[in-house]
Order: structure tokens, then sequence, then C-alpha cells
């Protein structure tokens, strides 16, 4: 007897990509699942057998392929770069003219043009949407930013609208309480058609470069309390705590103060004083910053957050400078409060 055909597909599976393929078979999908490693495949589906949509594990791409409903459908959720070049060029060969490939990864908006161009002459439909909402946010709804052809989209937009997560209509806040198995219901989706070829993935990059500014007035809020009020990380975590049931409430905030809270369960001291200082990027932030230049807009800030995460990548300059230059030594001695 022949198994049914799958609504949709996901290449990919890292945290992300599972986690997505989990989000999308809650939602009543059946979805088929493919890998490069196959014991990573192998192990995911078998871990999860019960989904209501169901799981489907393919060993290559051509029963990849062979197991999706027509027009095909397949997320692509792979490193951004050649990575993904590569996996499109492997789908080339066993999709046909009209299936559709989403790019759900960090892809440079340029890339995204080009590709849905070479894509368009080739006869296949392309969608690159960006996927906010990190590792939680994928399994339990998260942004979705899509753009390329409107009429391709149309054949995602019911499961994107499922996945996505949903906001109360009237206060705008997010619902919560997603579990697996029991999605959301109800509620505005956090997704909409954002515009023609790389416009999906320029508004996530946009929304990454605001990310990053987020962060750096984070770290100089927490700066201040250190340096100048002498706070330690616990009476800062505190403070966090606090700003997150006001209108800072947020997912940052929320887990700063979480983070800060920590112990090490080693030594027993603050977790956050045995952490190293530097940051990592992996691009977005100064893609916002360089097509700000190259259009004159003035976004300061997401520059700014850019350069100090790359003044905090170079440790072994820090250390050198801190030995020869000195920073103000104050404290304030006015009221904390």
């Amino acid at each position: 007897m022949n198994e049914p055909l799958s609504d949709i597909g996901l290449i990919g599976l890292a945290v992300m990509g599972q986690n997505l393929a989990l989000n999308i078979a809650d939602h009543g999908f059946r979805i088929s699942v493919y890998n490069r490693t196959t014991s990573t495949m192998e192990k995911f589906v078998a871990e999860n057998p019960d989904t209501p949509g169901g799981l489907v594990g393919q060993a290559t791409l051509e029963e990849f392929a062979a197991s999706l409903k027509r027009p095909r459908r397949a997320v692509i959720m792979v490193q951004a770069g050649k990575a993904t070049d590569a996996v499109i060029d492997s789908l080339t060969q066993v999709f046909e003219p009209g299936d559709i490939i989403i790019d759900g990864g960090n892809a440079k908006w340029t890339d995204t043009i080009r590709r849905e161009k070479e894509l368009k002459e080739k006869g296949f439909l392309f969608i690159g949407s960006g996927v906010s909402g990190g590792e939680e946010g994928a399994r339990f709804g998260p942004s979705v930013m899509p753009g390329g052809d409107r009429a391709a989209y149309s054949h995602i937009e019911p499961v994107w609208n499922a996945i996505a997560a949903k906001v109360d209509p009237v206060t705008g806040k997010e619902l919560k309480g997603a579990a697996p198995g029991k999605p959301i219901t109800g509620g505005v989706p956090c997704a909409t058609y954002i515009g023609t070829d790389g416009a999906g993935h320029y508004v996530k990059m946009v929304h990454n470069g605001i990310e990053y500014g987020d962060m750096q007035m984070i770290c100089e809020a927490y700066d201040l309390m250190r340096k100048l009020l002498g706070m330690s990380a616990p009476e800062i975590a505190d403070v966090f705590k606090k700003w997150n049931t006001g209108v800072l409430d947020s997912f940052l905030i929320e887990i700063t103060g979480e983070v800060l809270a920590q112990k090490d369960p080693v030594t027993g001291g603050d977790l956050v004083d045995l952490i190293l200082d530097t940051a990592g990027q992996k691009g977005t932030g100064k893609w916002t910053s360089v097509s700000a230049l190259d259009m004159g807009v003035p976004a300061p800030t997401v520059a700014e957050a850019v350069f100090a995460r790359c003044l905090s990548a170079v440790k072994d300059e820090r250390v050198a400078a801190s030995k020869i230059l000195t920073g103000p030594d104050s404290r304030y001695t006015g009221d904390k409060e």
C-alpha cells in the first residue's frame, strides 16, 4: 500500500530545522524530512513518532522529492552561503518546474535576489523567508518574513500562518502556552508577505540589526550598574526582572535577568563572571550597517553595536591596551534607585 504524500518537506535537521519541522507537524501537516547525515534524520524521526501531522524520513533527495505533493514545497534550513546554494542545486535535479523552494536561513538579501532570478529562469519558484525567534520560536511560534513571488507564497501561506507566533488582536501581546502537540489556536499570526525577491530576508536582516542595538544597550546598562553603582550580578538580575514587568517587557530583557541570576555549579560564583567577554557575529548587523551607509540612512545605534562586537572580539589587544590606558575610576554616590 502506497504511503500518502507529504504536504511539505524540510531539509537540514540541525536544531532550528528540527524544531521548525516539529512545529509544522504539530499543526497537522505531514512533513518529509531529509538530512545529509542519514543517521541524524533517522534518530529525529524515531524520537518523535506521535506528531499530529506526521514526520516522514527520507534517505535520499530522490525519495524526498517523490514523497511530496505537487507543486512540491521544500524548506531549506542549512547554513547561509555555499551550503544553501549546494542544496538548491541538488533540489533542482529532482524537482520539476513549478515546484517551490523556500530558504528559511539567514541569507544575505542580495543572495536571495540572485537565487530567485536563477531559479525563475529554470521554471522554479523561490521564497526567501526570515524566521525569527531562535530555537524556541521555531518550535512553538516564530515570526516569519517571506519575500519572493506572490503566487509562490500563496502555496505556503497556510503553513506559515499556522506555525507563526500568534498575538492578541486587541493588546498586541504574544499568546503563550504552546506545548508539544498542542499549538496555539486563534490570534493574529506573525506572518505577512513582505514583497518581491529579497524583501523578506532584507527585513530579517534589519530586524537582526535592531537586535544588535538592543543587546548593546543591555550590555551598557549592565556595565553602568556594575561599575558606577557597584552592584552585584544578582542585584542587576533583579533590576532586569523588574524592568521585564513594564514597558521593557521582551525576550532579551527576560533572559538577561535569568542569565545574571545563574551561579556556576563548580565554584558557586556568578556565572557571568566566568564567561569569556568576546562576542561573535553572523553578519546581519554588519550587512544592515553597510546597507544604511550605501543609502545614506542614519543607523548609528546598529553601527556602533557592530563596532562594539568587533572591539570585544580582539581580546588580546584589549588586554594589552588595558596595561597602558587607564579609564575613569569613579563611582556614583547618589541614590541608586
